[in-house]
């Protein structure tokens, strides 16, 4: 299904495009969807239109992040300093864009981003960065129970786990929104 609508009430929402992360080996070439998702934000800041950075990190010790029983828990110790650095390319600028931290998978719980999705007037919101299936993934389930639109582009984003970004792509967000590639998106805008 190709992509409806872009409209003036969109937003991008760039998830854990930040050193820590983009540093893991992934399934894609990680500098392919870092120039992706660097073509989305210059575009959506040239019309105006809102950018959303998130990023997720955690206090020294880690207290603000969740302690559950798991199979396959976080690493131990603390992260680098660097580790939750927006990439420099994004050029995140606390003064133009909304910069979102978050302690979690998904970046609207105990966070900001719905308030100030809503005050500027968002009902769209474009999706990428990484990982598919875990940030970008919650982040779009909760968005849908939020009731956004969601427009995913499919090359400006990538996973640790090639199964569990074909499954995110193929399976559950044609169910929740519509997809597209970088191209399809800039040329909606």
């Amino acid at each position: 299904m190709p992509i409806t609508a872009i409209n003036a009430t969109s937003a991008l929402v760039v998830i854990d495009i930040q050193k820590g992360i983009v540093a893991m080996p992934t399934v894609h070439p990680v500098q392919a969807v870092v120039d992706n998702v660097v073509r989305l934000v210059e575009a959506f800041r040239a019309k105006g239109r809102p950018v959303v950075l998130v990023h997720v990190g955690f206090s020294k010790g880690r207290p603000d992040a969740i302690k559950t029983r798991v199979q396959t828990p976080m690493p131990a110790g603390d992260f680098p300093p660097s580790f939750s650095e927006f990439v420099d390319a994004l050029g995140a600028d606390p003064e133009r864009d909304i910069l979102i931290l978050k302690h979690q998978w998904g970046a609207f719980y105990g966070t900001g981003l719905e308030l100030q999705l809503r005050r500027r007037g968002v009902t769209d919101i474009v999706l990428c960065g990484v990982a598919t299936s875990i940030g970008v993934e919650s982040t779009a389930r909760d968005a849908y129970e939020r009731s956004f639109n969601l427009t995913f582009v499919s090359d400006a984003m990538t996973d640790r786990i090639a199964e569990a970004h074909d499954r995110a792509l193929e399976h559950i967000f044609p169910r929740i929104g519509e997809i597209g590639t970088t191209d399809e998106v800039l040329a909606q805008l």
